[in-house]
């Protein structure tokens, strides 16, 4: 029963070292901190867009009825920007 255990524990530690990699991007992803203030300007432009856009397919046939409050606000806040 020990040597099982013991070569549990080794097998898993070879297989985190070959895929360290892949585990530090899953667990600890990079931030950009090396954007210029256009490169950060255009992402969140970008990301603003794809609000808007993922509200504006919310409302439907309805229109603006078919929003809640809180997309109507953040619709209304995105649009001002």
């Amino acid at each position: 029963m020990n040597e099982l255990l013991i070569l549990g524990v080794i097998l898993i530690v070879v297989l985190g070292f070959f895929n360290r990699v892949w585990i530090k991007n899953k667990f600890f992803p990079e931030k950009h901190t090396n954007y210029t203030i256009d490169d950060q300007f255009n992402s969140d432009k970008r990301d603003r867009e794809k609000e808007i856009d993922h509200l504006l397919s919310k409302m439907g046939k309805n229109g603006v009825n078919d929003l809640s409050a809180k997309d109507r606000r953040r619709l209304d806040e995105l649009s001002k920007k």
